[in-house]
């Protein structure tokens, strides 16, 4: 069952009904100032920190699911009223449409002969949302309208609103000037950043209290303002700071009037923080053109289009064309616009991720390099210097840091051993796209300790050395709190109710091995040692400890048909045939097969085949089998999950794209675009009442065979599935990789596959490529034939045509 369908001329993806079986998120906002938004206008915004600088208010866990948000109120003269959005007076409307769009959203509907519909986003460079409502009288006679705006503001700090109510019930402040709704909560003492809500039309009335807009002991479904007709023209002292304008029209029949609301962020100067000087006043002198401007309606027409540009460009880095139009729309459009989000939010904010407990991942950030490095590699390059800076000089990481303060921090625990890895892989494909070494010699501190610079190439050194500085028993390395797995903990034995797992002290012994780790060790030292070369400096001493890890790996990591996964705090082995559960694992058979080992002795095959046949399913790729019937004690917070939930048997995205590259490594086009195919959310779309999520971005999970729901999705939106399908299908399905010496084209497609072609930015220069099926092999570029696979590097603003048969 569809809830909507994928305009793909228009990239947009339109929701034609309200009630979708969970809230049908977007994401506004490109670098700086950012939202969420549902398909029926809920969510909150925030400026570059969800957690310390959330503008809006919202309830996550809340029933209903999706409630508070960017709300408009319609009323008639006659006391009718209604959400445009539906949300959240869930008045039955006709035509009711949601296009959500790259970084914008238009929702639509009417309602006895009232057309209406808004539309939201953030302009580029600025710190700021437009919304803007136009509204058209459909009905033969002359209506009376009035129209209510709506915002809840957040006390800054999310999770102190959420707690801290003996103190915030007291702090609340606001200036309502010229229209213009201005929250100031603590801008007279510690801060110097204040929000506003203006309205571009002028006002019969306005509400900064949000007690006096709903009413005593009233939800947001029948605000008492709205319900009588008339703002009370409140401001809030304490207790809950509101924003709300009332506008009033008459509109003729067949008669159209556009409404304009910005609801933006701004910072003064510390030093000219009031207007009068030694008064309380915000000083609003630099705010108030940006304010003028973004009221006027040809503004938001030119931000639109600009908006709308940029998504041309970034999107123009790679386009594709194949027999599958599941795969097109994904490559062109939705993988690439989620990289996008991925980049900016890592894990902190969406529908599942509150924004408050989660910043900015160091595992997770060099992983959401991966899908967007191709398109903005000057800020691929900030935020790797920016995780860099985080790193411990022992060359461990903390496994988070704040976007705002871009310190570390261990409030999600640390000690996850596989971190310090991902930066060389980060590193990796940075300069793979770019070919810019110059990043190995930027100066980079330790833990942002002044005085502590040393070279990027220094803290990728360390990286390595913190590995093979941490061997176990078996010489694989040792896992320490977890690895990729955050759920398998080795070293917690956690039996405390309400004990999180991930920062609860750990035992200590030096015992517990990841075999997972040992892979992915394998492949970051042989990328630093091509790294390393590409560089002048000797990479002898990576490859060669590349080379005896893989041989570790084979003496005591393979289990005679896979891969095993583990050994636990006292030595015994997981991920094995001998064990009653957890037999096979989906990590590491990924994590070593793309490190290479085991692709030319034919374990490699071996492994696949044992994953196709225990864990594949027609949803995707489990992780492991058979899923934990019992807590584990030994093996921490996977075992507490019911089974085929998360990571106890579920079909955690993430992982799959791993075995896509595996079976394309080996040369499987057919197995590797089966599994593709399983988790595509386009492919999906079909199943929406099963899958439930959003069919246009990828999830975290999918429940696995084990699970009642079978095929239901959750998580969406913020996971590393998003980049490593796009590098698993553009990169190895397709075969434009990257490397340090060019451009890579060397497909490894269905076979019913003809061909397909592709345009690809690369350095500088644009590639047409054009993939067909032959008798025999070869590679032209622009009309001579040349060695591949690698493509000649050609000149920045070349144009260069490539015809690969196959």
């Amino acid at each position: 069952m569809r809830f909507g369908h994928f305009d793909d001329e228009r990239r947009e993806y339109v929701i034609d009904r309200p009630d979708t079986p969970l809230p049908w998120i977007n994401y506004l906002g490109t670098e700086a100032y950012f939202g969420i938004i549902s398909n029926t206008a809920g969510g909150y915004s925030f400026y570059r920190d969800a957690r310390l600088r959330r503008l809006t208010r919202y309830r996550y866990n809340n029933a209903p699911f999706d409630l508070g948000g960017r709300y408009i109120y319609l009323r008639t003269g006659d006391g009718e009223f209604w959400s445009p959005t539906w949300q959240p007076t869930q008045r039955e409307l006709t035509d009711y449409e949601c296009r959500h769009g790259l970084s914008y959203t238009r929702i639509s509907s009417r309602y006895h002969g009232i057309k209406a519909e808004t539309l939201y986003f953030v302009p580029l460079e600025e710190t700021l949302e437009v919304w803007r409502l136009t509204v058209t009288n459909e009905r033969d006679e002359a209506v009376e309208l009035s129209a209510f705006s709506s915002v809840e503001f957040c006390l800054w700090d999310a999770q102190d609103d959420a707690t801290n109510f003996q103190r915030n019930f007291s702090t609340g402040q606001v200036e309502v000037e010229d229209g213009v709704i201005y929250h100031k909560t603590e801008y007279r003492e510690r801060r110097d950043h204040f929000a506003y809500f203006a309205c571009s039309e002028p006002l019969a009335g306005f509400d900064t209290a949000r007690e006096a807009f709903l009413g005593p002991y009233r939800s947001w479904d029948r605000p008492a303002v709205v319900e009588r007709g008339a703002s009370t023209d409140s401001v809030a002292h304490g207790w809950q700071p509101h924003g709300s304008h009332h506008v009033k029209l008459t509109l003729a029949p067949g008669e159209t009037r556009e409404i304009g609301f910005v609801l933006g962020y701004w910072e003064n100067p510390r030093d000219a923080k009031f207007d009068p000087a030694g008064s309380q006043t915000i000083n609003k002198r630099l705010v108030k053109p940006v304010i003028e401007r973004w009221l006027r309606q040809s503004a938001v027409d030119e931000g639109l289009a600009a908006l709308r540009a940029r998504w041309d460009e970034l999107l123009g880095s790679l386009q594709v064309s194949t027999p599958d139009g599941d795969t097109d729309r994904m490559v062109n459009i939705w993988n690439a616009y989620q990289n996008m989000v991925t980049f900016n939010m890592s894990r902190s904010t969406s529908l599942y991720e509150s924004g408050i407990g989660r910043g900015m991942g160091f595992r997770d950030s060099n992983q959401d390099l991966l899908g967007f490095v191709h398109m903005i590699p000057e800020r691929a390059r900030e935020r790797i210097l920016d995780i860099a800076a985080t790193q411990l000089p022992t060359g461990g990481a903390y496994h988070q840091y704040q976007p705002l303060t871009k310190r570390g921090n261990n409030d999600i625990g640390s000690g996850f051993n596989d971190d310090p890895l991902w930066l060389i892989l980060g590193v990796s494909a940075y300069v793979k796209e770019t070919g810019d070494l110059s990043i190995l010699d930027a100066a980079v501190p330790f833990d942002n300790a002044p005085d502590s610079e040393q070279p990027l190439y220094e803290h990728l050194l360390r990286s390595l050395r913190y590995t093979l500085d941490r061997l176990g028993p078996h010489g694989l390395p040792l896992i320490g709190r977890a690895d990729w797995n955050d759920c398998l903990n080795l070293n917690c034995f956690s039996d405390t109710p309400g004990e999180a797992f991930q920062t609860t002290e750990n035992q200590s012994g030096g015992v517990a091995e990841s075999v997972f780790i040992a892979g992915q060790f394998v492949l970051a030292a042989r990328e630093l040692g091509d790294l390393a070369a590409c560089y002048g400096r000797p990479d002898q001493e990576f490859r060669d400890a590349a080379d005896k890890m893989a041989g570790t790996i084979a003496e005591h990591g393979w289990d005679g048909a896979w891969f095993r996964r583990a050994y636990d705090f006292y030595g015994n082995v997981i991920g094995s045939a001998s064990n009653d559960e957890g037999q096979i694992f989906i990590e590491p058979q990924g994590m070593c097969i793309m490190g290479g080992v085991g692709v030319e002795d034919g374990t490699a095959v071996t492994a696949l085949a044992s994953v196709r046949e225990r864990l594949a399913t027609p949803h995707g790729i489990v992780l492991q089998q058979p899923a934990y019937s019992s807590y584990r004690l030994e093996l921490g917070e996977i075992s507490s999950y019911p089974p085929g939930y998360k990571e106890n048997g579920g079909i955690f995205c993430h992982t799959n794209p791993w075995l896509m590259i595996a079976e394309a490594m080996v040369g499987n086009g057919d197995g590797a675009f089966d599994y593709y195919k399983r988790i595509n959310p386009s492919a999906r779309e079909e199943i929406s009442e099963q899958h439930r999520c959003e069919p246009y971005v990828y999830a975290q999970m999918i429940a696995g065979r084990d699970a009642p729901t079978h095929g239901e999705a959750k998580n969406s939106w913020l996971t590393g599935t998003a980049a490593w399908n796009y590098a698993a299908v553009t990169q190895w399905i397709l075969g434009i990789r990257p490397e340090l010496t060019g451009l890579r084209v060397d497909p490894v497609v269905p076979a019913s596959w003809p061909g397909f072609t592709a345009v690809r930015r690369f350095r500088g220069a644009t590639y047409r490529i054009s993939v067909t099926r032959g008798s025999s092999r070869s590679l032209v570029v622009d009309g001579a034939a040349v060695e591949g696979p690698v493509l000649p590097l050609a000149a920045p603003g070349a144009e260069v045509d490539v015809v690969l048969t196959l």
